[in-house]
C-alpha cells in the first residue's frame, strides 16, 4: 500500500505531461517504477485507501490462463474490463480482422497460449512453463509473454503487462513481470493483485512454495481527468494489508482450466475508505 502511494505521489510531484493520441486525454507521466508483493508472507496488495474489487481482476486473469479471446467469455467468469475494448475502440471496430461483437483478437491468452509458429502450428507457453517448474527445471527462460508485435493488428489491444518471469531457487519460486504502460489510480490494483494471484497459482500447481513478485513498470501516468481524484485518494491512511486463501484443492493447469472460478478465492481482514470512480479512457 505504502508503495502505492509512493508512486502516486511521485508522479503528481514529478510527472511530466504527455499527449495521448489514442484516447486523446493527456496524461501525467513518470517513467520507471519498481514494485513488490511480498506473495510467500500472504501481504495481499489490495488498496485500502478506496475500495478495490479483488475478484474481477482474479477472474480476468483466470481468463487470460485460458486463452479467452472474447469479451463474453470474460463477463461469464465475472470480469467486464474487455467490453469498452472489444466493442467501442473504433481503431478496432474498423479493423477487418474483428470476427464481430465481442471479439478481441489474438490479444493476452490467445498469445500465452496459441502462439502462432511459422509452420501453422502453436505454441503453448504456459503449459510448457508449469511442466518444467512441476519438475524443478528452470532454464532461466521460464518466460510467458503477450507481446507480439508481429500480430498487433490482429488485437483490440496491445498488451500493457505483457510478460512474465518465472525464476525457481530451491523450492521457492519467484515472478518478475513487466507493464509496458500503466493506468495508476484505475489499472494498476489490478495489476497488482494480478502479480500476486499468478505467483501464488504457478507455486500451488507446481509444489513449491512462493516467494516475491517483482513489478517493473515503464511507463506510469495519471490521466488528467483522474488527477483531483488521486489528490483525494492520498490524503487517506491506508489501514493493514488483508489476507488471501485460495482453494488448496486446485492443483493443475487443468483445475485452472476448467473449474476454478472467483469462489475459489478468499479475503479476510478488509478494511477500506469508500470507493472512488475514477474515469475509463479507451
Amino acid at each position: 500500500m505504502r508503495q502505492y502511494l509512493q508512486l502516486c505521489q511521485r508522479i503528481v510531484d514529478e510527472g511530466i505531461w504527455v499527449e495521448n493520441a489514442r484516447t486523446g486525454t493527456r496524461c501525467l507521466t513518470v517513467i520507471n517504477a519498481d514494485l513488490e508483493y511480498d506473495v510467500g508472507n500472504n501481504q495481499f496488495p489490495l488498496l485500502t485507501t478506496r475500495k478495490s474489487y479483488y475478484k474481477a481482476a482474479i477472474a480476468e486473469l483466470l481468463g487470460y490462463l485460458r486463452g479467452y479471446d472474447s469479451a463474453a467469455q470474460f463477463r461469464a467468469i465475472g470480469c467486464n474490463t474487455w467490453n469498452a475494448n472489444a466493442n467501442e475502440n473504433q481503431a478496432w471496430l474498423d479493423n477487418p480482422h474483428r470476427k464481430g461483437e465481442d471479439d478481441m483478437g489474438r490479444v493476452y491468452g490467445v498469445q500465452g497460449r496459441r502462439w502462432q509458429k511459422p509452420d501453422g502450428s502453436t505454441l503453448d507457453q504456459l503449459a510448457k512453463i508449469v511442466s518444467n517448474l512441476s519438475k524443478g527445471i528452470d532454464d532461466r527462460a521460464e518466460i510467458l509473454t503477450f507481446y507480439n508485435p508481429g500480430e498487433f493488428e490482429l488485437g483490440c489491444l496491445r498488451p500493457c503487462m505483457h510478460t512474465h518471469t518465472f525464476s525457481l531457487l530451491g523450492d521457492k519460486l519467484y515472478l518478475t513481470s513487466y507493464q509496458r504502460s500503466c493506468d495508476v489510480p484505475l489499472g494498476l490494483n489490478f495489476n497488482q493483485v494480478q502479480c500476486f494471484v499468478l505467483l501464488a497459482l504457478m507455486a500451488q500447481i507446481t509444489g513449491h512454495k512462493a516467494g516475491k513478485a517483482y513489478h517493473k513498470i515503464a511507463n506510469a501516468h495519471v490521466y488528467e481527468n483522474q488527477l483531483e481524484l488521486l489528490k483525494l485518494q492520498l490524503q487517506r491512511e491506508p489501514y493493514p494489508s488483508p489476507r488471501l486463501t485460495i482453494n488448496p484443492e486446485i492443483r493443475s493447469l487443468t483445475d485452472l482450466e476448467t473449474w476454478v472460478t472467483t469462489d475459489d478465492f478468499v479475503l479476510h481482514d478488509y478494511q477500506y475508505h469508500p470507493a472512488i470512480k475514477y474515469p475509463f479512457s479507451v
